[in-house]
This record gives structure tokens, sequence and C-alpha cells, in this order.
């Protein structure tokens, strides 16, 4: 059995990758094993060097490939690598050193507040149980922040209508407290009402289906786009938007940044810096159109 095919099988066998990413892996380290043939006549693991590593990621970026096209290429020959150290075959791996195109981090996008204003207060919603639940799914998701995976697993004993605020387990089982706007109150009560007329009990899981089935992933991405496609024109309408679209408003009004860190549940600021960009960009405009020189 050949290096490149046991490195195959171990992706396939031992890191049980799926199918999709295993032909990923193979594509590019073929493109990589072909560039070595090109350049120095064979493919020989032992002489590959961190030189001829540069050089392929140098043609890879005349060839017009993205920097993340190309941070994913290096990755797969990187794995290889390590791989083939795993099996004491190289003493070193060669792509270690070589440094990385910078990708430009794509800004997230929001939904500005007097969209979401209009589409939470007036009148898009119907007064049934399915159309107070589906209000109450974009509310929560604007008004907490919280990651669908919370929101769906939210029972009615994690809210505490009269501090106004919720208790939600996040990744790795981290638990946060979030505050809630004090419109979502009297929403979260009216839903209540509904659900037990509806199926004739109350407390579990917060969230129903129209048959009184804990609510799913589908249904909430159905809800947030179809209800977001009325306000906005955003490509990307999803429950992750409002999270976005939470973070960049509580920044706009001049929260702290730490404070959305712990709120959003982020486990370094890094992961909450991304939301300062979208903000400076708001006030560059600004600055843009008001300041005389602008």
């Amino acid at each position: 059995m050949g290096i490149q095919e046991s490195f195959i099988n171990y992706l396939k066998y031992e890191k049980r990758c799926s199918s999709h990413t295993v032909v990923a892996y193979q594509h590019d380290l073929d493109q990589f094993v072909q560039f070595c043939t090109d350049s120095v006549g064979e493919f020989d693991i032992n002489k590959v060097d961190s030189k001829l590593v540069r050089e392929w990621v140098v043609s890879l970026m005349e060839n017009k490939l993205s920097p993340r096209s190309v941070h994913r290429k290096l990755s797969s020959v990187k794995m290889f690598f390590k791989h083939l150290m795993k099996m004491e075959l190289i003493d070193a791996n060669p792509v270690m050193s070589v440094p990385l195109p910078k990708v430009r981090k794509k800004l997230p996008g929001f939904v500005g507040e007097k969209n979401l204003h209009h589409l939470l207060d007036d009148g898009f919603f119907s007064k049934d149980f399915s159309g107070i639940r589906d209000k109450l799914i974009v509310e929560m998701l604007y008004g907490t922040g919280v990651r669908l995976s919370e929101l769906l697993n939210l029972n009615e004993n994690h809210i505490d209508l009269k501090s106004y605020q919720i208790k939600v387990t996040g990744k790795r089982n981290k638990e946060r407290i979030i505050p809630f706007p004090r419109t979502l109150k009297p929403l979260i009560e009216e839903y209540r009402l509904l659900k037990k007329e509806q199926f004739g009990f109350e407390g579990g899981v917060l969230l129903l289906t129209d048959k009184g089935e804990p609510a799913y992933e589908k249904l909430i991405y159905r809800v947030v786009k179809t209800n977001l496609s009325k306000v906005t024109s955003l490509e990307k309408r999803s429950p992750h938007v409002l999270r976005h679209t939470y973070a960049t408003h509580l920044l706009n009004k001049g929260a702290d940044l730490n404070a959305v860190k712990e709120l959003l549940g982020h486990s370094n600021l890094s992961a909450t810096e991304i939301y300062t960009h979208t903000t400076f960009e708001k006030l560059h405009r600004i600055y843009e159109q008001a300041h005389p020189r602008g």
C-alpha cells in the first residue's frame, strides 16, 4: 500500500471523515504531488522541504486561488505529513514553518434596527398559537442573542419573568444568565397561555410545533427566513444573523465589548471583536457623510 493510500485510509477509518472531506483531501494532496513532480522531477517525502511548499503556495496564489482555499490545501498537506511523522517515516513536518496568506474575515451581516422594529411591532404575526410562537422565536433570538441550539433546549423553568432573564447551556455545557428585554415578558406569557389552551399542559421545553412536539432546527430556520424576508434583502436570513444583529446593535449603542462577549457565551474576546469591525464601518460611513472634509 502506498503512503498516499495509507493516509486516505487513515482519514476514512480512523478519523472517520465524511466522504466529501476525504475527496477534498485526496484532491489537494494529488495537486501537491503533481506540483512536486513537475518542479523537481519526482515526489519524495524525504526531499520535500519548506522551500518547495512555499513555492507551491506562491503558484496557487498566482493562479488566483483565494487565501481561504490556500489555507485549506495547506491544511490537507500538513495533515498528510503529520501522518507520516506518526508513522515515523519522516522527522519533521515541512509545512509547519510556511506562513499562511492572510484571510480577510467576512463581516457578519445584520438587520437594521428600524427593520426589526417594523417586523415585531407592526402586525406581521397572526394572533393564533403558531403566529405568537413565530414572533417569540424571532424576538428571543434578537432579544437575547442565543444560539439556535440554546433556543431549542430552553425550558420554561429556565425563564425568570421576575428578573427578566434566562439561563442557557452553551458550548462545552457552560451555563450563562442572559437578560431579556421587557417587551418579551408579555409575549412569553401570551405564548404560554396559548400553549396550555392548545395542548392542555404547561412547562417543559418552551418552543413547540403546531402538533405539540418539541421544535426542531428546520422549523426555526423557516420561521426566521420567512419573516426576515419581509423586512430585509440580506442574502442570509438565518437564526445566526439575528445573533449577529443582537451583538452589533449592542455595540452600536455603546455596550462594553467584554460584556457582549459574556452575553454571547464566547470563550475568548477575538470571537467577539469581529463585531467591532462592523460598528467601525458604520462610524466611518457616518464620518464621511457628516464631516466637512470627510
